[in-house]
């Protein structure tokens, strides 16, 4: 049986390449909101510098993304919220259970996110413009929930295959966090 998991190891890479991929995009989101909040704000105080409508609904919409994103990557990180307060006192195959039930759930959420994300940018984000940029559909305002679904089923799709993972190969660190060294 762990035949499988050295041959399934190997995609570990693609991984790691969407996660810094996601990661980067988030960043570049990060510095585009605040070199457009700082030009916004600088042209509402300095005469000389312009003050363009269609600021505020780009950085609403850059926010969305990265908000969405950013969870996605947490997922990865195992940084999303979750009680742990009971682990302790609970068996280590009972803890190992429950989180591959989590990871279920967050995989469902996951496709939910992409099927109502992507028919929502297509049916009410197609009909309708940015009200300071006519040119542009609202499609990429609602498009942020299908992507973050997608990124965020990548993940877990992953995170599932460590848990179950898991119960076929021990690793070194295991023995620590089920004898109470588990860190809340």
């Amino acid at each position: 049986m762990p035949q499988i998991f050295v041959k399934l190891d190997k995609i570990k890479p693609v991984y790691d390449a969407v996660y810094h991929v996601t990661a980067v995009l988030c960043k570049l989101l990060l510095v585009a909101d605040i070199l457009i909040t700082s030009f916004q704000v600088a042209g509402r105080y300095i005469p000389f510098i312009p003050d363009p409508s269609w600021t505020e609904q780009v950085v609403l919409t850059l926010m969305a993304y990265m908000a969405v994103l950013s969870a996605a990557l947490a997922i990865r990180r195992g940084a999303h919220i979750r009680m742990t307060a009971f682990d302790r006192y609970l068996p280590a195959s009972l803890i190992k259970f429950l989180d591959i039930l989590s990871d279920v759930a967050i995989m469902v959420l996951a496709v939910i996110m992409i099927v109502v994300g992507w028919d929502y940018a297509r049916s009410i984000g197609a009909k309708g413009n940015y009200e300071s940029m006519p040119w542009l559909s609202r499609f990429w305002m609602y498009f942020p929930v299908a992507l973050a679904g997608v990124a965020m089923l990548v993940f877990e799709i992953e995170a599932l295959y460590s848990h179950v993972r898991s119960f076929f190969i021990k690793e070194e660190g295991d023995s620590a966090d089920t004898e109470g060294g588990a860190e809340q």
